[in-house]
């Protein structure tokens, strides 16, 4: 179909070390070069993230297609911070290439807390309806003016057909250890429920390491690089990856998710956990995140 994007090959990513850091800060921020400098734990992927003295933390995109996220974050953060119920990263201070690194970055405040893990979270139902909360009052944001699906988010809010040749592709390589036809019913139940037009903000990465708990509750929910303003059905998917069965009904509940909209959330999370099934099934080092696809893949057929 050609109005369906093409989503072309992964970015090739740019290594970023501790003493590259150290000149980029040095360099263009003075006042902050006596800090600490140390590379974040799981940082993610599409940023290089390290910690700058106790309270700060900077954040490097790892490929020219994550660096389209710098400027829209700078722009919208500030704004949607002042509407939302929990924390959200605030961005202090934009640099520029520099010291062999590319692409512009950033300094931000370092948010506190754990990442949420099922056997981290206090009340699962509980913690549904605070993420539910929370999304309704994104959702509830001034659209006007918002950054639509594109490059900068891997298409995030628009039509879910961007992701048929992945799940195709993920089939092939999964022959035999899914049941195709259940796959294949459930996709296209997803990609034929209508979305209404209306542009909402999503935050377009709702998953687990995105998700800061104190004390077992929802504390703060970090990195918006592929967040935008379009079909937020895309935050629906960490429903069936983290939710328990009682806080998915809750948090649909909260949330008031038609049908249409509820389908297209489960084929959000059904493309992206077949993704990493195809990739991590037969690599033992990766037994941990295959066992939790296939975890998922149970979730998201059950129900």
């Amino acid at each position: 179909m050609s109005d369906v994007p093409d989503l072309g090959p992964p970015p090739r990513r740019t290594a970023v070390g501790v003493e590259q850091v150290r000149r980029l800060v040095a360099d263009q921020f003075p006042h902050l070069a006596d800090l600490r400098i140390e590379p974040v734990a799981n940082g993610g992927w599409d940023n290089w993230t390290f910690h700058l003295g106790p309270e700060l933390l900077v954040r490097l995109p790892s490929a020219a297609e994550y660096a389209l996220a710098v400027d829209k974050e700078h722009l919208w953060l500030p704004a949607l911070a002042d509407r939302l119920p929990l924390p959200i990263p605030a961005p202090l201070a934009k640099g520029e290439p520099g010291a062999g690194y590319p692409y512009p970055w950033s300094i931000y405040r370092w948010l506190d807390g754990e990442t949420a893990a099922v056997d981290r979270i206090a009340d699962p139902v509980r913690f549904a309806l605070d993420l539910a909360g929370f999304l309704a009052a994104l959702q509830g944001v001034d659209a006007a003016g918002g950054p639509q699906p594109g490059v900068h988010n891997w298409f995030r809010g628009g039509t879910l057909r961007t992701y048929d040749k992945k799940v195709e592709h993920a089939l092939l390589a999964l022959d035999g250890r899914v049941d195709a036809a259940l796959v294949r019913e459930i996709w296209a139940r997803a990609v034929g429920a209508r979305w209404d037009g209306v542009d909402r903000w999503f935050h377009g990465d709702i998953a687990s390491g995105n998700l800061l708990l104190a004390h077992g509750r929802l504390a703060a929910v970090i990195d918006f690089g592929t967040c935008g303003v379009g079909d937020p059905a895309c935050d629906l998917a960490i429903a069936w990856t983290l939710l328990s069965v009682e806080g998915r009904a809750a948090f649909r509940e909260r949330l008031s998710v038609d049908d249409a909209t509820w389908a297209r959330g489960r084929g959000w999370a059904l493309w992206k956990t077949l993704s990493t099934y195809s990739r991590t099934f037969d690599d033992p080092e990766d037994a941990e995140e295959s066992a939790e696809a296939q975890r998922v893949l149970g979730e998201i057929s059950a129900d």
